[in-house]
């Protein structure tokens, strides 16, 4: 089975941002007692995936879970708690109490808990509901919800295997340009609508100069289609509507709708979509030009930005009604839901090829 890549991005961002001791634990208990340092880059049903730094390198290390293949997404909370759990239990390491009910769902004698869990990946129950995030932490705000929002709302598709062969360097450069591709007609509607957010003195610091992409998105066409690139590239039906719903989001003057395409777009090209860019880099030689879109060097230091971007979301949503909230959570959800069509429609047209 393999996992939306929305949803990779998700776990993977959420244990490299939150939880990079229990990355270091799982590396050291699994087969490299001197990791200095480790960083998820994949999940899939039978395991995930770590690059792994020790003294002699950097490796790539994948631990099935621990209770065999996952058969659906929202298993996938529980496999990561339980490998943390066996990974303490090798080390002599007592586990965190709040991983408790996890663990307990995770084996044999919790499999009749209800599927309302907040440890099934939904993101709570009523408007002010707050599940729990991959490895179990209380992570109270707006900004969890809309991180939560996603897990369990995509299909499984032709698009998820586009993406994966992108991220595990199974792709080729054409299908790595095709993808440049849709992303200059997405940005160039998101970069439209979200330019209001930047003269607001609430939202400003979601939007700096540093984080925009149209001119980096540019000059990697450029590099790998020429000088006339504007010519060879088409939106996709998929990335048309895309661009089309923010354009109805900004003009309706929706600021919660125009941080939820800023959100799913940003934070995503900040997280899973740094290891597309290590990928590329190392699949077809690319230093600088090919994935400047994925270099937000201006910002600083990413983690930094990240936990500042999602301290402004949660302000935000202090702002926001109950009603609000539920709609923006939605919007965010007709995001993913749109970046997976684009995927689809990739998988197709490189099928029709």
């Amino acid at each position: 089975m393999t996992f939306d890549a929305a949803v990779v991005a998700a776990v993977t961002a959420h244990m490299n941002d939150d939880h990079t001791d229990d990355n270091l634990l799982i590396a050291r208990a699994f087969g490299r007692p001197e990791a200095t340092a480790a960083r998820m880059t994949g999940v899939d049903a039978d395991g995930g995936t770590w690059s792994v730094t020790d003294p002699a390198g950097v490796h790539e290390l994948i631990v099935p879970w621990p209770q065999g293949p996952l058969s659906d997404r929202p298993q996938i909370r529980k496999a990561v708690v339980l490998l943390y759990r066996t990974a303490c239990e090798r080390l002599g390491v007592a586990a965190r109490a709040e991983h408790d009910a996890a663990a307990a769902a995770a084996s044999p004698q919790g499999a009749g808990a209800p599927h309302g869990h907040p440890g099934n990946g939904h993101p709570g129950h009523g408007p002010h509901g707050h599940g729990s995030s991959v490895a179990g932490e209380a992570e109270p705000g707006f900004a969890r919800r809309l991180r939560e929002a996603t897990w369990t709302d995509h299909g499984d598709s032709e698009g998820a295997t586009f993406m994966t062969d992108i991220m595990r360097g199974r792709g080729t450069l054409t299908d790595y340009t095709d993808l440049v591709a849709q992303h200059w007609f997405m940005y160039e509607a998101l970069e439209e609508a979200a330019a209001p957010l930047a003269a607001d003195p609430a939202l400003a610091a979601l939007h700096p100069e540093g984080i925009r992409r149209m001119a980096a998105i540019e000059r990697d066409l450029a590099h790998l289609l020429g000088a006339q690139w504007r010519t060879r590239i088409a939106a996709l039906p998929a990335t048309a509507a895309y661009a089309a719903r923010i354009r109805q989001v900004a003009a309706e003057g929706w600021t919660a709708g125009i941080v939820a395409h800023h959100y799913t777009r940003y934070l995503g090209d900040l997280s899973g979509g740094q290891l597309i860019a290590r990928r590329a880099a190392a699949q077809f030689g690319f230093d600088g030009d090919g994935v400047a879109f994925y270099d937000f060097a201006e910002l600083g230091d990413p983690a930094a930005f990240k936990t500042g971007y999602r301290a402004v979301l949660d302000d935000f949503g202090v702002t926001l009604d109950d009603a609000e909230q539920g709609r923006m959570l939605d919007e965010v959800r007709t995001a993913y839901r749109f970046n997976t069509e684009v995927f689809v429609d990739l998988g197709e047209a490189r099928a029709a090829a």
